[in-house]
């Protein structure tokens, strides 16, 4: 593995995203990733063999191939097959499935299938081939990740959309900031860059699944608001790896020559000090070719800190933050831009998936980018320079604005919901109306399915920053600009309760603002979808449950109870000797010691998967040390702070995927080294890193406080439930 130059020794303070605390923590050997491991070989000639043409052709001449990570380059992700349908659906049952990842990650990669090989990652950016009809595996990469990156996350355990296959090669970014080319046939290395740039500021996850195309190879990055980050894009060739160019969303320090002339008009709409900040503006998730207007589309994410008013205080627009960007693939010169946010004050992205086909619009048709970012509002923009065409809520629960203004393209901000001067619940939370969870258009109907939520956040200015007018970068990493703790709660408590949240799935007609149906979910947090011609929209839902319902009316019609969940995955279809198969990615079950698993589904599928048996879970014996109440409820502010994201919440409603290790069985051995494992960096190797320079053992005894209070209350628990 090629070092990376920033983690080769621990990070500065400011990168150090404590948010993720204690992240490997009781953590069991991590699963085994060797490379090198071939069951089988492929032809050097044939495999991966994928370029524009065939990418923009497959859905007429092989509809059963899924060829890049939309499917093709307009990411509609609606299947042609047909062999699947509401007739036949309760045939369904599982073909195979493979565990290619273990339980303290994410599984969000969308599979690629090309000529009977499926390619796919697991959290840890570890590269798959597998013979698609069977999950028989032909080779494996691992790029052996510093898990020491695991700090610079910002939303929990490491996590990976998937890879790219291009020319004879496959394409992943990794979760420590590298873009790497594999051998399609082999396997092997082809060549390993380290993406980041001195000039983005700190180092970076990447979590998106790159793209190719036009000989080219573009990825962005995520990490936005952990410590200082400035977002940019970089094309790289896809044969040699050699940077094309490179676009920056967010302008840096003015005083330094800008690095091409957009970057010094969006200077103009920023205020403060935004430099000092880095901005925010990374590029986590959605880029789109388009071949008919050499265009690469790029979704751009929100501001950090989040709230304006700190980040650049008597500010404009702040672009290109929560911004679609097209940009020339042969020059990385701007076409145009519209931003969905402008002043982005609630990490309302505009990183979510894009579509792209043709509407009819006005009587005539016209190519159309399409798009449902966080802040509530669906989005039909004209491909070939921008215009706004459409602007329409597709949730009931829209606070912060009332409407856009289709004169001027700009949202009406409430000016009621000013948490500025009023700290309150605001709609949609951060996590937004509709996240990075694909979606899926058919472009016939004019229909475009996918889920979402009205979920609630309590929004409200830094202590520090109410009282002294300033605003210091957390060393902790997360540099959200919001309250914290006690502050928090109390604001909160003169708030009043969370409203109440649900989640829908539907059928919804962008030129109308209507759903041709809508019905709740279960879960709050659920997969993304994909539509066929069948007439079938497979589901994979929060509760576990994969779902499959009819596309015209969107009544269940079968589902596949799995022993992990199905949150934040995606789904993809395709066919292999005339048989139709779909799959899916599951997120592994601690409880039973289960890791990330491919589940595929067909038609009389008869395979059985293997669940082993549920873990032990009994509270092993506690320490006897006595807590003050003042320890543990620091405690609880310090661990629902910087632990929850990966370890789940405590005694709190969360929806949070909990993944890492239930810090409630820790053993009295795992206490004893706690000071080790956290401030030594003991099991940074693991994927829990040291925090030494920003986290005192007083803090740390709070945290070790309210976990063992908290091990204590379920010890007590499980005793009154056998009795």
């Amino acid at each position: 593995m090629k070092p990376i130059d920033g983690l080769k020794t621990p990070l500065q303070p400011a990168l150090r995203n404590v948010a993720l605390l204690l992240f490997g923590i009781a953590v069991l050997a991590a699963f085994d990733s060797r490379p090198g491991l071939q069951a089988q070989t492929l032809d050097a000639a044939a495999a991966g063999n994928v370029d524009d043409a065939r990418i923009i052709s497959s859905p007429a001449t092989e509809p059963g191939s899924w060829l890049s990570y939309g499917q093709t380059y307009k990411e509609q992700r609606f299947s042609q097959l047909t062999q699947i349908t509401p007739d036949n659906v309760g045939r369904l049952g599982l073909a195979w499935t493979r565990e290619i990842g273990d339980y303290n990650m994410r599984m969000q990669g969308t599979p690629l299938v090309v000529d009977g090989v499926m390619y796919v990652s697991n959290g840890w950016s570890v590269v798959y081939a597998l013979d698609a009809r069977n999950g028989e595996e032909i080779w494996r990469y691992d790029p052996q990740v510093d898990r020491r990156s695991i700090r610079l996350a910002c939303c929990g355990p490491a996590h990976n959309r998937g890879v790219a296959v291009y020319q004879g090669k496959v394409y992943v970014g990794t979760f420590d900031g590298r873009l790497i080319a594999i051998d399609a046939a082999t396997g092997e290395e082809v060549w390993d860059i380290d993406t980041w740039i001195p000039a983005g500021l700190g180092r970076f996850n990447i979590t998106g699944a790159p793209r190719a195309a036009a000989g080219k190879v573009y990825i962005g990055q995520g990490s936005g608001e952990s410590g200082q980050r400035r977002g940019y894009v970089t094309a790289y060739d896809a044969e040699t790896g050699e940077v094309a160019w490179r676009f920056f969303l967010v302008p840096g320090d003015p005083g330094l020559p800008f690095e091409h002339p957009e970057m010094e008009m969006a200077a103009q709409t920023w205020g403060g000090e935004w430099w000092k900040y880095g901005g925010g503006g990374t590029a986590w998730n959605s880029l789109v070719y388009d071949e008919e207007f050499n265009s690469l589309y790029i979704g751009v994410g929100n501001g950090a800190p989040w709230p304006r008013e700190i980040r650049s205080p008597g500010g404009g627009d702040d672009l290109f933050l929560s911004t679609i960007v097209s940009v020339d693939v042969q020059t990385g010169r701007m076409n145009w831009y519209y931003q969905t946010t402008p002043g982005d004050n609630w990490d309302y992205s505009s990183a979510m998936d894009m579509t792209i086909g043709e509407i009819e619009f006005g009587g005539e048709m016209r190519k159309v980018l399409l798009q449902a970012p966080k802040n509530g509002f669906f989005y039909v923009l004209d491909r070939n320079d921008g215009e706004l065409l459409r602007a329409l809520p597709y949730t009931d629960g829209i606070d912060w604005a009332t409407r856009v203004d289709m004169e001027t393209g700009r949202p009406v901000e409430n000016p009621d919901v000013l948490y500025e001067v009023k700290p309150q619940w605001i709609m949609p939370a951060n996590s937004g109306a509709h996240n990075w969870e694909p979606q899926s258009w058919d472009n016939d109907l004019g229909l475009m399915y996918f889920y979402y939520h009205d979920i609630a956040n309590f929004y409200s200015l830094d202590e520090g920053f109410v009282e002294t007018g300033e605003y210091e970068i957390r060393e902790r990493g997360l540099s959200l600009g919001w309250g914290e703790g006690d502050y928090r709660r109390r604001l909160i408590e003169q708030a009043g309760p969370r409203p109440d949240s649900q989640a829908f799935i539907g059928a919804f007609d962008p030129i109308t603002g209507s759903y041709k149906w809508r019905h709740p979910l279960a879960s709050e947090y659920n997969g993304g979808v994909v539509a066929t011609r069948g007439g079938i929209l497979f589901h994979p839902e929060g509760t576990g449950n994969f779902s499959v319902r009819d596309s015209d009316d969107g009544q269940l019609l079968w589902s596949f109870t799995a022993p992990g969940t199905f949150r934040s995955t995606s789904v993809m279809t395709y066919q292999v000797d005339a048989t139709q198969y779909v799959a899916t990615l599951m997120n592994g079950n601690r409880t039973l010691d289960l890791g990330g698993t491919v589940l595929v589904f067909k038609l009389d599928g008869d395979a059985t998967m293997p669940v082993p048996e549920i873990v032990q879970t009994e509270v092993p014996e506690q320490p006897t040390t006595e807590f003050s109440p003042e320890a543990v409820r620091e405690g609880d502010d310090l661990y629902h702070a910087q632990c929850a994201s990966c370890h789940g919440g405590i005694g709190i409603p969360s929806e949070t995927a909990i993944v890492a290790p239930d810090l409630r069985l820790m053993t009295l051995g795992t206490h004893n080294e706690m000071a080790d494992i956290v401030l030594g960096g003991s099991r940074a190797q693991r994927g829990m890193p040291d925090f030494e320079d920003t986290l005192g053992s007083e803090q740390l005894e709070a945290i070790r406080a309210f976990i063992v209070n908290q091990a204590r209350l379920l010890r007590d628990w499980q005793q009154e439930r056998s009795q």
